[in-house]
């Protein structure tokens, strides 16, 4: 028997509002089965479970604010045999009891009434939605087709009418951005407190890199087209096989290298707030496969459809500024990470090429590391090693 707990989503979590049960008391699950949606300040939020098993009994309801650690559910593990029964001490036995009369049938129970034809499968929270709203869903994702509360929500906004946004402190329903700058607010302090940040930046020429994207782009559709980003995160990813102490999480002593590349993405949500979700094993993936995960990541972060694992195992954290026109930023480290690396706004430049002055296209790339785990020379070095990864893209 195990508990199932509230997962922390990050170092600016504390707690977190249980809005559905995707499973029910009975159902078998496996490790990475989505079980239940939790919303916090960076929105609603799949969470995984990471132990295998039956679901013996759900600890807490829809609605319920519950902190960090709180019980959710108890578990029975996979495979785990029933306790024998007790056995009771051999004794004499007695002499035989006197015949007891039979007693006369019982009437048969009545039978259930099945359900009506046509009745829909939901969840409590989606039935109650549905009925809030006026909206009858006949079939839905989850399992046997149950209509969940995610379905309903979706149905709700694709029939409601376009309109812009009203300003003001929520910019999306389920979502307080006061209440998400707060929690970055705290989780940066933290930062800033507990890890000696050291800084350093780099010019990197990129016409070679876009001059190679320009020409694998030619003939694909918009939708498949390689963007530059997803270069500056192939290199980022290929660049930490050589220096490992940057791709971590300090979260004991002594501190040790993470073995995978979980490569957080910095995503900002429309009508502000900033999330960092994850690519997983990043390392396995060549450029195409991490454009078609940061297309990925991107639209389900915005849609506020992450999963826990995405916020709470990334390794190191990429941020780029795009095209808004800032040369440069210095970020902070996010907790317990060890390492971010900013990208400023890629633009024409006078560089030194072939010998001559020319105007190339670069970035500026920033690193901000710990200072417990790497020295401004390790680090030097790694932002050279980028560099030269962008200068050969036939080989990222």
């Amino acid at each position: 028997m195990s508990l199932f707990t509230m997962p922390s989503l990050g170092a600016d979590m504390e707690d977190g509002r249980l809005v559905e049960w995707l499973v029910k008391p009975g159902d078998r699950v496996a490790k990475g089965d989505v079980v239940a949606v939790v919303e916090t300040q960076k929105g609603a939020i799949e969470i995984e479970i990471f132990a295998a098993g039956e679901v013996a009994e759900l600890l807490a309801e829809p609605g319920q604010q519950l902190p960090v650690g709180a019980p959710l559910a108890r578990l029975t593990e996979a495979g785990a045999p029933a306790a024998p029964a007790p056995q009771a001490p051999a004794l004499q036995a007695p002499p035989p009891a006197p015949p007891v009369p039979t007693p006369p049938p019982a009437p048969a129970p009545a039978p259930v009434a099945p359900e009506p034809r046509g009745a829909v499968l939901a969840s409590p929270a989606a039935r109650a939605r549905m009925a809030e709203l006026g909206i009858a869903l006949a079939v839905g994702s989850g399992p046997g087709g149950a209509v969940l509360l995610a379905d309903v929500e979706r149905q709700a906004q694709a029939k409601a009418p376009t309109e812009p946004t009203p300003p003001g402190p929520k910019g999306k329903p389920g979502l307080d951005m006061a209440e998400m700058r707060r929690a970055i607010a705290a989780a940066m302090a933290r930062a800033k407190r507990d890890i000696p940040h050291y800084y350093l930046t780099h010019d990197i020429d990129l016409q070679t890199a876009q001059d190679w994207l320009t020409a694998r782009n030619a003939d694909r559709t918009p939708d498949q087209r390689l963007l530059m980003g997803a270069l500056l995160i192939r290199a980022t990813v290929r660049a930490l096989a050589r220096y490992p102490e940057l791709n971590g999480r300090y979260e004991a002593e002594p501190y040790a290298p993470a073995p995978a590349v979980h490569c957080g993405l910095a995503i900002a949500l429309r009508g502000g707030g900033l999330i960092a979700p994850a690519i997983l094993n990043a390392e396995t993936r060549d450029t195409d496969a991490l454009m078609d995960a940061m297309r990925d990541l991107v639209a389900r972060t915005r849609a506020g459809r992450l999963r826990n694992s995405e916020l709470t195992q990334g390794t190191i954290t990429v941020s780029s500024l795009g095209e808004t026109g800032v040369d440069a930023l210095l970020g902070v480290i996010y907790p317990p990470q060890v390492a971010l690396i900013g990208f400023g706004t890629p633009r024409v430049k006078p560089m030194i090429h072939d010998g001559r002055v020319q105007p190339r296209l670069a970035v500026t790339v920033s690193l901000a590391a710990d200072h417990r785990v790497s020295d401004g020379r390790r680090g030097a070095a790694f932002l050279a090693e980028i560099d030269r990864l962008l200068q050969e893209p036939d080989h990222l």
